[in-house]
């Protein structure tokens, strides 16, 4: 990579540092190492097109490596959802790696650090340990199971392997400093006993590596040069640096890790947990809900893999945590969807329309540009007939003048069709208006070649023919969150902020050229905004995902603080 090309952030410039310092740029390689405990979010797609990103730009490989260690969290579902979203967001990863593909070794690994008397099997129960280690302000104390002898050490280990223990009754941990001003150096824990069923080692092992042990072990044994994680993870760097150092070979590439600052998305939350707690609870239908800040989410709600990668470099990489406004995120799915997806008519508060002067029986198919972006333009053929639906905000009996829709007395153009005016009305016995008649300038058919084609009104309006429309179910959705920081009061429950109105399920009918649309097919409703087909739709009942608007019009919904 040049570096003449691009502003290097500061990991490009640890990397750039690094080689300048000896380090062969054929060792370089990264890892993309999530948990399959839940769906990514939008948090973890910033991570992954920050080590993919390095991968293509050194033309190095990337692993993704799933840390399945707590067998009592994980499902082979997740592990599914991880690799479909890498690959969705158009990422390719040199292997496949789990942590469990290293149990052994990392049995082999603790059972020497016991014997060379750095760790020991600790039988306190949990309150007992919680009180002996102290607190960032005072010292612990030693654990009165520190000095056992290493031979005890290694029966009770191999043990606790074999399951003759239940859980909790012992631990594994590593013996550094009680005194340290990092708590997590207070002989921290290794191995922990569960009797669960692991999706791929089966139950093979009653014992399970706690993350730090199995962290920077597993990037030493994939020889990951650089170790990226978020901010939380900077206490976690020394102990890192400590067991690798009980296990390191000069003669192989030791990995760094360091750290970035988590970018959090407004109006959203993205902790797994509360995710999780999003979808038992039933407050949204699932992890691929449209309305949640899941990488399924946002795929299923028509966000493209693009406007996330653009969205990921727009933000960049950084050392201090933030809040990103969400309408930068729905900026850059508008900009890429207003070049790739194609224009249609859709009306979703529909009024009927009545052409008085138009030929009872006859239609007309009209011809209507795809997308005015593409290189080379594309056309489709539309229907026209008598009787049309248009919006209802569309049309005011009588409006002031900047009022540029149809009202009586007054013109308007039919997108891609005829100027036409607005002539009666007819009304239900509450006065609401129900029909509206209007006629039509016969010479005046966009593209026809007249001079009354030529006709300029100050309006256009969209419409689409009541005999040909399909019925459409449209889901409109909004924030999930009232609050623009449902995390940032600690006082409050999250669930608190949850967004009464983020979910609007309407009727509305689209043009038949939809008929063939197929999941994630992605459109313009003109004026309406950018929509996608959702998975629920079928041949008899096509349902549609409002992905985002126009512009950016949310007014923001006052806080409950």
């Amino acid at each position: 990579m040049s570096t003449k090309e691009k502003s290097l952030n500061f990991i490009e410039q640890i990397i750039e540092e690094d080689l300048k310092n000896g380090l062969p740029k054929d060792k370089l390689r990264f890892r993309f190492p999530p948990e399959p405990n839940g769906y990514l979010h939008v948090g973890h797609a910033s991570a992954i097109c920050l080590n993919f990103g390095l991968g293509i730009d050194y033309q190095v490989p990337v692993n993704l490596r799933f840390d399945d260690t707590n067998p009592a969290k994980e499902e082979q579902e997740y592990v599914d959802a991880i690799k479909r979203d890498v690959e969705w967001l158009g990422f390719k990863w040199a292997n496949e790696c789990y942590a469990s593909d290293y149990f052994q070794q990392l049995y082999d690994w603790a059972v020497a650090l016991i014997k060379a008397g750095k760790a020991y099997v600790d039988s306190q129960s949990s309150e007992e340990m919680a009180k002996q280690k102290g607190t960032p302000t005072t010292p612990g104390t030693d654990s009165p199971y520190r000095n056992r002898s290493i031979e005890e050490n290694l029966d009770l280990f191999e043990r606790m392997k074999n399951g003759e223990f239940e859980e909790g009754t012992h631990i594994l941990r590593a013996k550094i400093d009680m005194s340290s001003s990092n708590m997590l150096m207070r002989d921290p824990i290794m191995y922990r006993i569960l009797h669960k069923h692991h999706h791929r080692t089966g139950d093979a092992w009653c014992i399970y590596p706690m993350y730090d042990w199995a962290h920077g072990e597993s990037d030493y044994l994939e020889q990951i040069s650089h170790s990226f994680c978020t901010l939380e993870f900077l206490p976690h760097r020394e102990l890192y640096d400590w067991f690798l150092d009980n296990i390191y070979d000069s003669s192989k590439v030791r990995p760094k890790q360091r750290e970035f600052a988590r970018r959090n998305l407004s109006h959203t939350v993205v902790s797994k947990r509360k995710l999780l707690q999003l979808v038992e609870e039933k407050y949204v239908t699932g992890w691929d809900d449209p309305r949640m800040s899941t990488i399924s989410g946002m795929r299923r709600r028509g966000y493209t893999p693009a406007a996330i990668r653009n969205f990921a470099d727009t933000i960049g990489i950084a050392k201090r945590t933030n809040l990103i406004d969400v309408s930068l995120l729905e900026f850059c799915v508008r900009e890429d969807l207003n070049k790739t997806a194609p224009r249609v008519m859709a009306v979703l508060d529909p009024i009927k329309l009545v052409i008085t002067n138009y030929p009872e029986g006859q239609e007309e198919w009209l011809e209507a540009e795809n997308n005015p972006e593409e290189e080379v333009l594309t056309f489709r053929k539309v229907p026209f007939s008598r009787e049309i639906y248009i919006e209802s905000e569309d049309f005011k009996e009588e409006a002031d003048k900047k009022f540029f829709r149809l009202t009586l007395g007054t013109e308007v153009r039919l997108k891609n069709a005829y100027i036409i005016k607005g002539e009666s009305v007819i009304k239900d016995s509450e006065g609401n208006v129900t029909e509206i008649h209007a006629t039509y300038d016969p010479d005046s058919r966009s593209g026809s070649g007249t001079e009354a084609s030529k006709r300029k009104v100050k309006g256009t309006i969209h419409w689409v023919s009541t005999e040909h429309a399909l019925e459409a179910e449209v889901r409109v959705y909004d924030r999930l969150f009232t609050h623009e920081n449902p995390d940032g009061n600690k006082e409050v429950d999250f669930k608190e902020y949850i967004n009464p109105n983020s979910l609007k399920v309407i009727t509305g009918f689209v043009e038949p050229s939809l008929q063939s649309a197929k999941e994630l097919d992605h459109f313009q409703f003109q004026r309406l905004g950018y929509f996608c087909v959702d998975r629920d739709s079928t041949s008899e009942k096509l349902v549609f995902n409002k992905t985002v608007g126009l512009r950016d019009t949310w007014a923001k919904v006052e806080s409950k603080e």
